[in-house]
């Protein structure tokens, strides 16, 4: 077997072993035995509720085993295939087998992705909020880069990306944005985001210098149906003023915005888009989702240490780092992940980041370790 093929086969058998350990592949055909003498008991759709559960995760289970089982006999099949054309010298057979390996890494490395997206609101549609930071102009035009570069990135997922509320700058650029963005695993994904993300590059506003500017990028889950957040009355401050966007299909010049101010923790979440009854319906949404993103990061290290070292939009805190000049790099600064390609990172190729980020984080490691390691 060629060393290009024997690679192949190596990279779809470590694909197979991540799999195999998120489904816990040793104890599965037990659990499944389990689910399936459940399903069996008369009384289990007395709680129609949790009768659902039960079978959504028993149809997982299932999918994950199927899954596992093609993969691994379409592997070896495809090796004894080679193995088969070798002997009897038949490269057709051999080429043939050898793009079926290519495909099926392909298609285990999508897999192996997906198997990360298992976190409790991973599934969820996700909103996603960017605000300037330090830089003036240049941090505002900075904010419209990274919005143009997301919505690209969700609109080539087939995502649906709503607009929630805008404040443009005052030259050029956005203060902040805020989205809801509706998908499969939107907020699995994106929740890698979270963070400030900092630009090197000429100034394109006649200075000639180059300059440094800041952006935060904060995601948190859509809350559903069925997770319930209460919020008291009491503690939060509705407000209405008067709003306008940056222009063209996002002007907004009519006193329905609403901002709410969640009092015990300081959260401020607004809506400019539609009606004053929907913009508050919007607003409490956004809130609901704030409180249970913090009842999340407190649950996960990981994720709280992300937003810890989120911090002001300045020096220190930044996770990704984008240089236009003197150089082309784009380079994550918790897992070391790196691309000269710039252009396609803000034209929204940022797979790559959001899988190692992921894969750090099923690693269990933190920010400083994975640093200490480079």
């Amino acid at each position: 077997m060629r060393a290009e093929v024997q690679n192949t086969v190596d990279a779809i058998r470590k694909s197979l072993a991540l799999l195999g350990q998120r489904m816990d592949l040793e104890t599965a055909d037990f659990r499944l035995e389990e689910f399936n003498a459940r399903v069996e008991d008369p009384g289990l759709w007395d709680n129609p509720d949790a009768a659902q559960k039960l079978m959504r995760e028993r149809q997982t289970l299932v999918d994950s085993i199927a899954l596992y089982k093609s993969i691994a006999q379409e592997l070896e099949d495809n090796i004894e295939l080679i193995e088969l054309g070798e002997m009897e010298d038949d490269a057709d057979v051999v080429a043939e087998a050898e793009a079926a390996l290519k495909a099926l890494e392909i298609r285990a490395a999508e897999k192996e992705l997906e198997a990360l997206l298992d976190g409790e609101a991973d599934g969820n549609d996700t909103f996603l909020e960017i605000n300037a930071g330090a830089g003036g102009t240049e941090a505002c035009d900075w904010a419209a880069m990274l919005q143009r570069m997301y919505v690209r990135w969700a609109e080539k997922r087939g995502y649906k990306v709503e607009l929630q509320s805008e404040e443009g700058g005052t030259e050029a650029g956005i203060k902040s944005v805020a989205y809801k963005i509706s998908g499969n695993n939107a907020y699995g994904w994106l929740k890698s985001e979270s963070g400030v993300h900092r630009l090197v590059r000429i100034s394109p506003f006649g200075k000639g210098t180059r300059e440094t500017s800041f952006a935060s990028v904060w995601v948190y889950p859509v809350v559903d149906d069925n997770i319930e957040i209460e919020v008291n009355p009491a503690d939060i401050r509705l407000d209405t003023y008067r709003s306008s966007g940056a222009g063209g299909q996002h002007v907004n010049t009519t006193d329905s915005a609403v901002r709410i101010t969640h009092l015990p923790t300081g959260i401020v979440v607004t809506s400019s888009e539609k009606s004053q009854h929907q913009n508050r319906d919007i607003a409490m949404k956004a809130l609901k989702s704030r409180l249970y993103q913090m009842e999340l990061d407190r649950r996960n290290e990981a994720i709280n240490e992300a937003h810890a070292a989120k911090g002001s939009a300045g020096w220190g805190n930044q996770i990704r780092s984008y240089v236009l000049q003197p150089y082309q790099m784009v380079k994550d600064l918790r897992t070391n992940h790196e691309t000269s390609d710039t252009s396609g990172v803000l034209d929204g190729d940022l797979d790559g980041f959001m899988a190692a980020t992921l894969a750090q984080d099923v690693a269990g490691k933190s920010r400083s370790e994975a640093q200490a390691e480079d």
